[in-house]
């Protein structure tokens, strides 16, 4: 390795401890090269060259930056590409988003996670910004102008659903919305969403009365506001990415920046979930293909007792089990993009009301067993790396962070359980008397 390459490493890492060789067949190109190899035969020839476009953006972009700085600051260039969602055409604007659906965007998931893991979780979050706004900005100027923004990457944006005492009960809102002749004001505390210190734009879910998911409402909220005071909270999992809390005191939304009325704001929730826990499910598979990638290539150089280690059953025999398990899992998935991707053309968007039931059960699965996997297929891959795995040499422990969170985020597995359970009881109501 040139003295040039080897300067970029040690500027990643506090002490250098794995051999110039091993670093260089982990470096991004070459796990690029195992990813492409695995979905070959997985995606067609039109999601494969969207790739190979995204990741030869990150390629370029990885000569100058050493995944130590703040991640925020990409925002914009990755924007310019659009790479920040895929699921939209983003027509209001013209955009150039073509490929786009939930199938292209689990593509753009493949190249982003690759990249930076962190950054990857970071986006998502913004993206849930943007996604209601997408479908609620009636036009109005100011929605139209925050949706633009968040999807070039001039802006980064976040949810407030989340309260200290709120989380998956995401209904019964403590944060009250007071209806005046100007607006709403809005008082009570967020907590725990991703990106709000670094946001501009937020979507905030308030209540008319506490306790009252008939009477909840949406708002879009600019940061900064001197009624809104913002405080970072720390999470060690992941230490570059920004969540918050978020106290609001007397805070008016202007009639423009409301979005749901009193007692529209709880169906505009909802209405999310196949996008939101779907791209959670993309995130969870895209973290155990990076997992993945990094054990096999290190098991193929590393060797232990005269062989190399992925040649000893107790490696390679582990290793396959957790490929064949993410690759099942990638198939499943894809078809339920595809699926989701013909529905909305056919129905022009407007998926009726069943189906789109049916697409909530879907990404809970989706959701349920694929965080699972994620959190058991990184340890896993970690474990077969041994020191390898657990210092910093390697992005590997990024991705243990993350998955440690992806459980917790957009639903605990709890309640993705209870909503499947819900679900399986209706069924089972239309067949036994």
């Amino acid at each position: 390795m040139d003295e040039k390459n080897k300067d970029q490493f040690e500027r990643k890492f506090e002490t250098q401890v794995l051999n110039n060789d091993v670093l260089s067949n982990l470096n991004l190109e070459s796990r690029y090269k195992f990813l492409n190899i695995n979905l070959a035969s997985i995606l067609n020839s039109e999601e494969m060259e969207f790739l190979r476009e995204i990741e030869e953006f990150c390629l370029e972009y990885e000569k100058k930056v050493n995944h130590t700085e703040d991640l925020y600051e990409w925002y914009p260039d990755f924007g310019r590409k659009g790479y920040i969602c895929r699921v939209h055409s983003f027509e209001e604007f013209d955009m150039d988003q073509s490929p786009y659906g939930l199938t292209a965007d689990l593509v753009r998931h493949f190249g982003i996670e690759f990249f930076d893991t962190q950054f990857s979780w970071s986006i998502d979050a913004s993206v849930l910004c943007l996604n209601p706004l997408h479908e609620h900005h009636d036009n109005v100027d100011v929605r139209v102008k925050a949706l633009k923004e968040l999807a070039n990457g001039e802006a980064v944006g976040c949810v407030c659903i989340t309260e200290p005492e709120r989380g998956s009960d995401a209904t019964h809102q403590l944060t009250v919305s007071k209806k005046t002749d100007d607006g709403f004001i809005i008082n009570g505390v967020k907590a725990f969403n991703t990106n709000a210190p670094k946001s501009k734009y937020a979507i905030v879910y308030a209540t008319a009365e506490q306790n009252n998911s008939k009477l909840m409402t949406q708002s879009l909220v600019e940061f900064p506001s001197d009624n809104v005071k913002i405080e970072r909270v720390y999470i060690p999992a992941a230490p570059r990415v920004h969540l918050g809390k978020e106290t609001f005191t007397n805070h008016l939304v202007p009639k423009r920046y409301i979005m749901g009325d009193i007692g529209q704001g709880r169906t505009h929730m909802f209405e999310g979930l196949v996008l939101e826990r779907v791209g959670i499910a993309m995130c969870n598979i895209v973290q155990s293909w990076n997992a993945l990638t990094h054990a096999a290539i290190y098991s193929n150089m590393r060797e232990q007792m005269g062989k190399k280690i992925i040649r000893h059953q107790g490696v390679g025999f582990t290793l396959v089990d957790l490929w064949a398990r993410t690759v099942n899992l990638t198939r499943s998935i894809l078809d339920v993009c595809r699926s989701y991707d013909k529905t909305h053309a056919k129905f022009n968007g407007d998926i009726p009301p069943q189906m789109q039931r049916d697409f909530v059960t879907s990404a809970s699965q989706l959701k349920y067993h694929c965080a699972q996997a994620n959190v058991n297929t990184v340890y896993e891959c970690m474990n077969l790396m041994g020191g390898a795995g657990v210092c910093d040499n390697l992005m590997i422990y990024d991705i243990l962070g993350s998955s440690r969170v992806q459980e917790i985020v957009g639903g605990t597995r709890q309640i993705q359980q209870y909503i499947m359970a819900r679900t399986l009881e209706s069924i089972l109501n239309k067949v036994v008397k």
